[in-house]
């Protein structure tokens, strides 16, 4: 056992203090930094049905326009009201491509439970936007201002791939391609 030197203990003490303070006002300053970080939009992207078929196989893209555009509405994000609208949304537009009642509603619940805004994947509510906001996920928020400036400038070139995407994938019977294909030759 070492012999107790009271003013080496108290130097000891004085410094881990001073470390200590100063560790925890650079800690605190980074992260009282990070909410005042501006939350930058993506640009939109689609891959259509998100781990899904964008429609059954004569007819393989279907029902991808519903997917594309419940993309537009899930890279926005929004309120839970607008999501549930989405979804909604999506369930319509595939009955009526697909005409079948249980595919919309399939699809639809599927994308109610895997497109929370709180799971950490690319296809959440609100996936334009960084996942987290400070010290808490983004989660339902409506768009400041500022936010809806970004997506106001950033919509045309959405659009724009939302077009191109119809163009490469139409929704046609793939029965018609083949026979058209094979009349060319």
């Amino acid at each position: 056992m070492r012999p107790i030197n009271r003013s080496q203990d108290i130097e000891y003490l004085i410094m881990f203090r001073q470390i200590s303070t100063n560790t925890f006002l650079m800690v605190t300053a980074f992260f009282m930094a990070l909410p005042s970080c501006a939350n930058q939009l993506k640009p939109f992207t689609t891959d259509g049905c998100s781990l899904w078929m964008d429609g059954p196989p004569l007819y393989p893209n279907l029902w991808r326009h519903c997917c594309v555009a419940h993309d537009l509405a899930y890279w926005q994000g929004g309120s839970k009201e607008q999501r549930l609208a989405a979804d909604n949304a999506i369930q319509a537009c595939v009955l009526q491509a697909a005409d079948s009642k249980g595919m919309a509603n399939y699809m639809h619940g599927m994308v109610r439970w895997g497109g929370s805004p709180y799971w950490m994947n690319y296809y959440r509510w609100s996936y334009g936007w960084n996942y987290w906001e400070g010290f808490k996920p983004r989660g339902y928020k409506i768009p400041t201002v500022e936010e809806q400036q970004q997506i106001n400038q950033l919509l045309p070139a959405a659009i724009q791939l939302i077009v191109d995407d119809a163009k490469k994938y139409p929704p046609e019977k793939m029965v018609d391609k083949l026979r058209d294909a094979i009349q060319q030759e």
